[in-house]
């Protein structure tokens, strides 16, 4: 974290001709938001936006945008969802529903790889990128059966630029490869981080 200060106070009060600031490092939740996440998953706010969302989600499918906007990735090879930044989301609830999507990744049966953020000078703002990366279990094949892919590996974006929420992204990339199974719809996978099953 002290390379990004450094690189952040050079920038700032030392300009100099090395082009746009990029910076990227590993980093995991702190406790006290894993402990405020916990606390808040089950509340009323919670299940709200969460039906919410997928409300919206649905309502974009059919062509109607609802706030907080919902936009939708979908393609043979990768499928997803954006929630732009928007009332009635505030930067906590906006950040708890990131944190809240992992923990379902999670208890869909996927692994997290990693967790990182990105933050990157571009245009004279300071774009910050968290993202989590999931992939399906580790599993030795049996013979002659395919490998359960579950949904493909899944990518959770959280996007601030300048220090406002911007938009949460997630995107589900399916295996191309003979030795595994197909896919599971990416619908199954909506509604499996909106628990409704």
């Amino acid at each position: 974290m002290s390379s990004f200060l450094d690189d952040l106070f050079k920038k700032v009060f030392k300009p100099t001709e090395q082009g746009p600031m990029k910076v990227k490092e590993n980093f995991t939740v702190k406790e006290i938001d894993q402990a405020d996440l916990d606390s808040w998953i089950g509340s009323e706010e919670a299940k709200q936006l969460f039906a919410l969302v997928y409300k919206n989600y649905h309502f974009k499918r059919t062509g109607i945008n609802n706030r907080p906007e919902v936009h939708i990735f979908n393609s043979p090879y990768a499928n997803g969802f954006a929630l732009s930044y928007e009332k009635p989301l505030d930067p906590k609830s906006f950040s708890r529903l990131f944190l809240a999507f992992s923990q379902r990744l999670l208890a869909l049966g996927y692994e997290q790889v990693s967790l990182d953020r990105k933050l990157e000078e571009i245009n004279d703002q300071v774009k910050v990128t968290e993202k989590f990366y999931f992939k399906p279990p580790l599993q030795v094949p049996a013979a002659g059966k395919l490998i359960s892919q579950l949904f493909g590996n899944v990518a959770l974006e959280k996007v601030i630029v300048d220090n406002r929420p911007s938009y949460i992204k997630l995107l589900a990339t399916v295996y191309s490869d003979r030795l595994y199974q197909d896919a599971k719809p990416f619908d199954q996978l909506m509604d499996g981080i909106f628990e409704k099953h």
